[in-house]
């Protein structure tokens, strides 16, 4: 978008906070790049450039506004809607994989050359994997500083800094402040300790309809891992360099998170986990547009707009989920998923109570013994030919994954049909235009509509819904009583 330089500054002239994200604005004057939507007077046309990325201006030698702060808008929905190069690149910088593996290491992943991932970036987003996920550290960087009272050496690798030095030279030229200053520029509240627990705010773009958002997650949290308390979503984590304990809060205007780390250096992994999980970085305006040209889905996006579809914080466990819920009521696949985790997950201490499992791993499922899990034979079959694949490396479910290929990969396991492929492709992989066809929530509620109920049918009716079909899934599964579309009480 930021090629359209028209378009841009109508944005810009409107403070149009849907384009954040999108876009950011350099004003030649003064140095300065800014979000969309920021308050201040509009600089004249001429004045202003535009760029694709925060790492983009920081590289053209600009600094963030202090105002709007545009390094904590929404991400760009462009990353959750493609599944290409760059897209994949994208979300794999946003879970820090640049800062563990490096560059080969993302490119590795994504099975391309370094020179190859490098070029496509710098000609979509004007900066390479480095820049991006410097400007990544940088905003970690900021918000340790700002809430928490931590030390600035413990700030700076826990960021993902290989120095104090160079922590304190990207701060400077990022935000034009020193560390320091931007602590002494924060507003005043209880700052996280040294434990790790950090509170802190997860912007969206309205709307945001969270009752089928947190209610899916609550009525089917599994025991040990995931709970509903007190008007707030929580879980565990299983990161990269240790664990975590997350409570996701729906409020007006963001989601407020409190985010307990065994290792501060899991912060990024985590915020970008999740976002993810509740599809944040979705552009809820795009898609209720598309979907309201259906007569038929108009008056329930009227009714409720802004529905997200609710993800995933681990593409496996949420795969092993999905097997475990296959022809089951919820009730029953939590209970399959609570013995799983008591047998088999790694214990973790909750401050709080309730909490008392990280969900098991995909090694520790392929080590168990098959006579042991309560199912029927052809469900066991499936599950442990699972978590054999994804243990073995055989099968790969992350953010990097290419869409149509791991679905094509998944139908070719015993046991898997469309609807386990595509309920994982919707929830797990982000394919936001993955469709549910033959599930049973979704053919009620056709036939009740007025609309075709047949597979075949539906799907050939659903064609005008594409690419957004799997958020007209959370609308026609919203016409039901189940308790996954209401937020719990």
């Amino acid at each position: 978008m930021h090629t359209d330089t028209e378009r841009c500054v109508r944005a810009v002239r409107s403070k149009d906070a849907r384009f954040d994200g999108w876009f950011f604005t350099a004003v030649l004057t003064t140095g300065i790049y800014c979000r969309p939507s920021c308050p201040v007077v509009p600089p004249k046309p001429e004045n202003m450039v535009f760029h694709p990325s925060a790492a983009a201006c920081q590289q053209a030698g600009f600094r963030a506004c202090k105002r709007c702060r545009p390094a904590t808008s929404p991400g760009s929905p462009e990353w959750n809607r493609r599944a290409d190069l760059v897209a994949r690149a994208m979300r794999l910088i946003a879970d820090g994989v640049v800062d563990r593996e490096g560059v080969p290491g993302l490119a590795g992943r994504l099975g391309y050359s370094a020179r190859q991932v490098e070029r496509q970036l710098l000609a979509e987003l004007g900066a390479g994997p480095l820049a991006l996920a410097r400007a990544q550290r940088a905003q970690t960087a900021r918000l340790l500083v700002e809430t928490t009272g931590l030390p600035m050496a413990q700030i700076a690798f826990a960021a993902g800094f290989s120095s104090i030095r160079t922590f304190n030279d990207t701060v400077r030229e990022v935000f034009a402040l020193s560390p320091s200053d931007l602590r002494a520029r924060a507003p005043r509240h209880n700052p996280g300790g040294t434990t790790g627990a950090l509170s802190l705010r997860l912007p969206f773009r309205a709307p945001l309809n969270p009752d089928n958002l947190f209610g899916h997650l609550a009525a089917t949290a599994v025991p040990g891992v995931e709970e509903w308390r007190d008007g707030a979503y929580r879980r565990t984590l299983r990161l990269p360099y240790g664990h975590g304990i997350v409570a996701l809060t729906p409020r007006p205007h963001h989601i407020a998170c409190r985010l307990t780390l065994s290792d501060l250096r899991d912060l990024p992994v985590a915020i970008s986990r999740c976002r993810r999980l509740l599809d944040l970085d979705a552009d809820p305006v795009a898609v209720d547009e598309q979907l309201r040209t259906d007569p038929v889905l108009a008056p329930l996006v009227d009714k409720a707009p802004g529905r997200r579809v609710p993800r995933t914080v681990d593409e496996a466990e949420f795969a092993v989920r999905a097997v475990l819920g296959q022809q089951v009521s919820t009730a029953a696949a939590r209970t399959h998923a609570a013995r799983l985790v008591t047998a088999h997950g790694d214990p973790v201490h909750d401050p709080e109570g309730g909490l008392t499992h990280l969900f098991p791993s995909t090694e520790r499922l392929a080590a168990l013994d098959p006579d042991s899990l309560a199912m029927p034979r052809t469900r066991r079959t499936t599950l442990t030919t699972l978590v054999r694949h994804l243990a073995d490396g055989t099968l790969h479910l992350g953010v990097e994954s290419d869409w149509p290929e791991s679905r094509a990969r998944l139908l070719a396991l015993p046991g898997f049909g469309p609807w386990t492929a595509d309920v994982i492709a919707m929830r797990a992989l982000g394919d936001p235009d993955a469709f549910l066809p033959t599930d049973l929530g979704i053919r009620r509620a056709a036939r009740d509509l007025g609309l075709p109920s047949t597979p075949a049918a539906l799907t050939a009716r659903a064609a005008a819904w594409r690419p957004w079909r799997a958020y007209a899934v959370q609308y026609l599964w919203a016409t039901d009583s189940h308790p996954i579309n209401f937020l719990p009480v």
